[in-house]
């Protein structure tokens, strides 16, 4: 499997945040998100070929007995899913993160779903924005990793105008409980996540959503490995 990095951090994001957890970073995504903060991972895909059983070792050799599988998109990678089977053996508890436009029949302990909105389209490459269109919403994958696993859905919000969007979505998911969303401000800075925490919070409350920090960001900043 394609291997960007193996790092161990907190993890930042939803229901898990702030938990000590060891990341395998796939590498190559089948979308082109223009707000992207992985784009060594999409955009200009780094990383090379390790074995699954390499990548296990690796992992089981640190300390924290989460593990988050990410990317890029890590379920293009078939191999994912004997890894995180072999992880679970272990005692391992495994949170896979995926945009949810690929499905294969792995196990976790959370699916971490970020379903891709209208504000995610490329803005420069009319070629990815096509391609992108294209992939970004599969209902049919949603809905089987929903059943597959404890999940959670994670929304990456921009913009007011967001918000409209997302109930609309989910208005086709009734089987998605509201206390499973998570809303995310979009931004790199911890002075972009405040600005637009300050609006999305009130709008998620009324629904039963809920907000999701990135920590990460917030306590070291946009930078690789952590």
């Amino acid at each position: 499997m394609r291997i960007s990095e193996i790092f161990t951090s907190i993890q930042g994001e939803g229901r898990y945040a702030e938990t000590p957890s060891v990341f395998v970073r796939t590498t190559g995504c089948n979308l082109r998100c223009w707000f992207c903060d992985t784009p060594y991972t999409s955009w200009k895909p780094e990383g090379g070929q390790q074995p699954w059983q390499a990548v296990l070792e690796d992992v089981l050799g640190r300390e924290p007995s989460h593990v988050v599988l990410t990317g890029g998109e890590p379920l293009l990678q078939p191999d994912i899913v004997p890894l995180a089977n072999a992880l679970r053996a272990a005692g391992r508890f495994v949170t896979i993160e995926t945009a949810g436009t690929v499905y294969r029949p792995v196990a976790a302990d959370l699916m971490s779903i970020s379903p891709k909105l209208s504000n995610s389209v490329p803005l420069t490459s009319s070629t990815w924005r096509d391609r992108h269109l294209k992939l970004q919403e599969n209902d049919g994958v949603i809905r089987r990793l929903v059943t597959a696993a404890s999940y959670q859905i994670k929304f990456v919000v921009d913009t007011p105008a967001d918000l409209v969007e997302i109930g609309a979505y989910l208005e086709r998911f009734p089987e998605i409980a509201p206390e499973s969303v998570w809303l995310m401000p979009q931004g790199i800075s911890a002075e972009e996540l405040a600005a637009r925490t300050v609006w999305l919070t009130p709008w998620a409350r009324e629904r039963g959503y809920r907000v999701s920090p990135r920590r990460h960001i917030e306590l070291f900043g946009h930078r690789r490995g952590v």
